[in-house]
């Protein structure tokens, strides 16, 4: 097994790696494997798989009160993590670990978990704040910041529990990747201020950074810039989203705070047909792959949100 930063550190090339939502709950595992099944032509080194926290719904009742209910929409990263290792016991998994929803005991039994099962990376994430509210509101006990899970994980790798009686606890050996946004964070004041953020998280144990999803490359290189000037030297990963429908113009910027540069949006307008949409998108990460690459990113990692066809398309032009 091998950690992704070591990867990175020993590659000779650049190379893509991807990520994978998990199938809904009530699909079958093969839908988890078709979705993987397409990008072993790329021998990738590791492949992320999100993670989602419980959602809370409203369920109406007869009297006109409604009923507060907690769903799992999608299966526990473990058993996600156990079926994806029964089929393809060579490849990298780097599973994500959210702070929302979970209290920190309840985080730390997910990770040694994790760890029993032979995972050496893994990605940690806050998460996001649930349908209804504004802001991420943690759990009792819980973590506010991505920064508290990612000094946990290191205290775990230094042997360290949260239950003080325990001794001489095994050690893990988790290497860690963090979020960053090119953008900002929709949350943060200023982009100085999501940089000392993302510091922290270096600081506290971070091995490297993937990037939020983004269409103009710009924004990727003077990120990477002001990291630089800020005093963060890990890797910085770009991570690309093709775009496949008119619909994303708007519904990107809504989910994710990104822009959209006007330049792919009038291009996107101008498409009669779903199609011709999708076959734009593909060519508009082509180029941002290619260009990514000449200006010596060390990798990229591509969200597929499980329809992995484009990202294929797009993979077999650039590496």
């Amino acid at each position: 097994m091998s950690k992704v930063i070591d990867i990175i550190r020993s590659s000779q090339h650049p190379f893509a790696s991807f990520e994978l939502v998990p199938p809904l709950k009530g699909s079958d595992v093969s839908r988890l494997y078709d979705s993987i099944d397409p990008l072993m032509e790329f021998n990738p080194p590791f492949i992320n798989v999100t993670c989602h926290r419980d959602e809370v719904e409203y369920v109406p009742n007869s009297d006109g009160t409604y009923t507060k209910m907690t769903l799992a929409k999608r299966p526990g990263t473990i058993a996600i993590v156990a079926a994806i290792m029964r089929r393809y016991p060579h490849l990298e998994i780097v599973p994500h670990v959210i702070c929302g929803g979970a209290s920190r005991s309840k985080v730390e039994s997910e990770l040694l978990d994790l760890h029993f099962l032979g995972i050496q990376n893994v990605v940690a994430l806050r998460g996001d704040a649930i349908p209804g509210q504004r802001f991420f509101i943690a759990e009792p006990d819980g973590f506010s910041h991505s920064s508290e899970l990612v000094e946990m994980i290191h205290q775990l790798n230094q042997g360290k529990y949260l239950d003080p009686t325990v001794k001489n606890g095994l050690s893990t050996d988790f290497c860690v990747g963090v979020a960053a946004y090119p953008e900002k964070h929709y949350e943060a004041a200023n982009l100085d201020t999501d940089i000392q953020y993302l510091k922290q998280k270096v600081e506290a144990g971070a091995d490297y950074i993937v990037t939020q999803m983004f269409f103009d490359n710009n924004q990727y290189f003077r990120f990477v810039d002001r990291l630089r000037k800020a005093g963060i030297i890990v890797p910085v990963i770009p991570g690309l989203k093709p775009i496949s429908n008119q619909r994303q113009i708007d519904l990107l910027p809504r989910s994710f705070h990104i822009d959209i540069p006007q330049a792919l949006v009038s291009e996107l307008r101008k498409t009669k047909t779903l199609e011709a949409a999708y076959q734009l998108g593909i060519e508009w990460a082509i180029a941002q792959s290619r260009e990514l690459l000449a200006h010596g990113a060390p990798a990229i990692h591509y969200y597929t949100m499980a329809k992995t066809d484009n990202v294929c398309q797009i993979v077999r032009q650039c590496f």
